[in-house]
């Protein structure tokens, strides 16, 4: 088993490796960004992204997710620092709620995941589409504020993008737009048909493509445009290590003070927070990241809350920031043709060696290009034929998808997906509603169809259709599609059985009883054998 797993891994290094460089890219300005947003030391951020490369990707049930620092958790981890007082009582924070993240995996909370509409996860991938779009164009055009929103969910998302939008056209640095602009077009034209067939270009991933030329581009402007060129500011950020001793330096080791905060109970509720905040937005992200896989797999929830329970424990020993996973890393990973963990796993390799050794190279790097990536990756989410075929199924799918990317964009992640849960269930709920019962007259003969599930919700449907028959009829109550029947429509049945009879109705029953234990067998043996 192992040999076979390691001979599916090394068949596709071809296409893991040039997509994990791709992530580590994105994600290494982002852990740095969002460590600084929450108040936290700038390494912390690393260990996190380090933590979720090198650790969880093999701990992981999916072959795609990509986990790390969560912009999701900023305001959540900046108020935990100042409630607690503390960093450290933070990294006590994370280990606890990694502990209850492994509880959560063990008691098979991860199914909750599966109650989220396809048109609902698909809102949220458009949303996070345009949020890209949204945030990246300030660094696009060289107006740099705060980098860690570049994926974030968070409150501070919707009520600042489109101000900094309007800005960022205001003080446009003319290096920024150049080089975002071409690296945005060769990221276009590395998408075209022509050159998907092209085998030799087929190793050269077009962001890695940008990325040379960003910094190929400042390189020259440096020397011989300056006026065009891009000022430091508007560079990649990382401290810089002189020998390895200063590498291992900024690890925060659990000590003796770690265990006064046990006896503080906001410490607990911290952890609380994090823990569900973190596990939903895992959830999600792996139900999106799910949708996303072109060859359609579906990874393990249980498995996946475990990972992160234990990835959350490391990093909290460790002194890095709670982890989660996160969407637009592993959409960075798919789009840059990563199939397995493996190129999660190169992410966080590359952002080893880069912190320890190559910091003062990875400086030269322009913000412009990643966030050309971005929004590229954005567009790919966002794409406009998508909000096309889901308005073609009908108001029944666009309305849902189209209210969570409208919720999302202007509360945040998971309000947004609270909103759009709700008007995906209404609908689920009035599709299940009519379709659940249906009564067909012909003459005086009458059929009630009883089909699929019918839960205790058609009850009142059930006795609209009983209101409906007419005296002297006959009436047949076919049951037999139906796998499992609520005792509240049974009882009604019964009734009308009873009081048929005084109304000259003759009833023909057809595999009516037994269903409601039938379905708690079933789900029993189904429960069994995922278990």
């Amino acid at each position: 088993m192992i040999h076979k797993h390691t001979q599916y891994y090394f068949r596709h290094l071809k296409e893991d490796i040039p997509a994990g460089i791709v992530v580590f890219l994105v994600a290494l300005p982002l852990c740095l960004g969002i460590a600084l947003a929450s108040g936290a030391p700038l390494f912390s951020g690393l260990i996190g992204g380090l933590i979720g490369g090198l650790v969880v990707s093999w701990l992981s049930g999916s072959q795609l997710a990509v986990s790390g620092p969560a912009a999701g958790l900023t305001v959540i981890v900046f108020n935990a620092i100042e409630t607690l007082g503390s960093f450290q009582g933070l990294l006590v924070a994370c280990i606890l709620a990694g502990i209850m993240q492994l509880i959560l995996g063990f008691f098979r909370a991860g199914i909750i995941g599966s109650f989220f509409p396809s048109a609902v996860i698909e809102g949220m991938l458009a949303a996070i589409g345009l949020i890209l779009i949204i945030k990246q164009i300030p660094h696009a055009t060289g107006y740099h504020t705060s980098y860690e929103g570049d994926e974030s969910y968070m409150k501070e998302t919707a009520e600042s993008s489109f101000i900094e939008v309007f800005d960022a056209f205001g003080s446009v640095s003319p290096g920024s737009v150049v080089i975002s602009v071409v690296a945005l077009l060769l990221l276009i034209l590395w998408s075209t048909a022509w050159f998907k067939k092209q085998k030799w270009l087929k190793l050269i991933p077009g962001p890695l493509v940008a990325v040379v030329w960003g910094v190929g581009y400042n390189g020259l402007a440096s020397q011989f445009a300056p006026d065009w060129s891009v000022s430091s500011k508007h560079l990649v950020s990382l401290p810089v290590s002189e020998k390895a001793a200063d590498f291992f330096n900024n690890f925060v080791l659990p000590n003796a003070s770690y265990l006064s905060y046990l006896s503080n109970p906001h410490v607990y509720t911290v952890a609380i927070t994090i823990a569900i905040i973190a596990s939903l937005e895992t959830l999600l992200s792996l139900e999106a990241t799910d949708k996303l896989d072109p060859l359609k797999r579906i990874a393990p929830t249980n498995r996946e809350l475990k990972a992160q329970g234990v990835g959350n424990i490391i990093s909290g020993l460790l002194g890095g920031l709670p982890i989660t996973a996160v969407i637009v890393r592993s959409a960075a990973s798919i789009n840059a043709g990563g199939q397995t963990r493996v190129a999660c796993f190169i992410h966080g390799v590359f952002l080893l060696l880069s912190v320890m050794f190559f910091a003062h190279y990875l400086n030269t790097i322009p913000l412009s290009c990643l966030a050309a990536i971005l929004l590229h990756t954005g567009y790919k989410l966002a794409n406009p034929v998508l909000f096309k075929s889901f308005y073609q199924k009908g108001m029944s799918q666009f309305l849902p998808f189209v209210i969570t990317v409208l919720a999302i964009l202007v509360t945040d992640l998971l309000k947004g997906m609270a909103i759009g849960m709700v008007i995906g269930l209404f609908f689920v709920i009035k599709a299940n509603y009519h379709a659940a019962i249906t009564l067909t007259q012909d003459g005086s003969h009458y059929l009630l169809s009883l089909n699929k599930d019918v839960s205790f919700l058609n009850k009142a449907l059930l006795r609209k259709f009983i209101l409906s028959i007419q005296e002297q009829s006959t009436v047949t109550i076919d049951a037999s599609k139906a796998q499992f029947i609520d005792h509240d429509i049974l009882e009604t049945i019964e009734d009308f059985l009873t009081t048929a009879q005084d109304a000259n109705i003759t009833v023909e029953t057809i595999e009516l009883h037994g269903k409601e234990k039938t379905k708690k067998h079933e789900a029993m043996v189904i429960l069994n054998d995922r278990v």
